[in-house]
C-alpha cells in the first residue's frame, strides 16, 4: 500500500484522538457526563486519554506501531460499544459527532493493524536471525 496513503491515515487517527484529549484532560461538561454515565469518572476518562496519547505517540515508531493500531481499535470498539448500548449516538446534543469520529478511527486503525502485521512478522523475524 503506498506509504503516503499508510501515514495520511496514521495522521488522521493521531489528529482525531489528540483534539479529544483537551476535553479529557480539563474535564469538559460532555466529557464528565460520558464517562459519568458509564460509571468510570474521572479514572476511566483519564485513564482512556492516557492511553490514546501514548498509543497516538506510538503509531509513528517502527517497533510499536502495530500494538498502537491494536489498542487503538480496542479502545475505539469500546467507544462504539459504550455508545450503541448505554450513551446513545447522539451524546449532549453532538449531533452523532462523537460516535463518528469513534467510527472513523476505527476503521482507519483497523486498515493500520492489518497493514502493519506484515511489517510485524518482518521484525520478528530480524531478532529472530540476529
Amino acid at each position: 500500500m503506498n506509504r503516503y496513503f499508510i501515514l495520511l491515515l496514521k495522521v488522521i487517527v493521531a489528529v482525531i484522538l489528540l483534539q479529544t484529549l483537551y476535553f479529557k484532560f480539563s474535564a469538559s461538561a460532555e466529557s464528565v457526563y460520558i464517562f459519568e454515565t458509564l460509571g468510570i469518572e474521572p479514572v476511566g476518562r483519564i485513564g482512556s486519554g492516557i492511553i490514546e496519547l501514548i498509543a497516538s505517540i506510538l503509531l509513528f515508531v517502527d517497533k510499536t506501531k502495530f500494538y498502537a493500531a491494536l489498542t487503538i481499535v480496542g479502545t475505539m470498539l469500546g467507544a462504539i460499544i459504550s455508545h450503541i448500548f448505554i450513551l446513545g449516538i447522539e451524546v449532549m446534543n453532538d449531533g452523532g459527532t462523537l460516535f463518528i469520529l469513534a467510527l472513523i478511527t476505527l476503521t482507519f486503525s483497523s486498515i493500520l493493524a492489518i497493514f502493519f502485521i506484515s511489517d510485524l512478522k518482518k521484525l520478528n523475524n530480524k531478532t529472530i536471525n540476529s
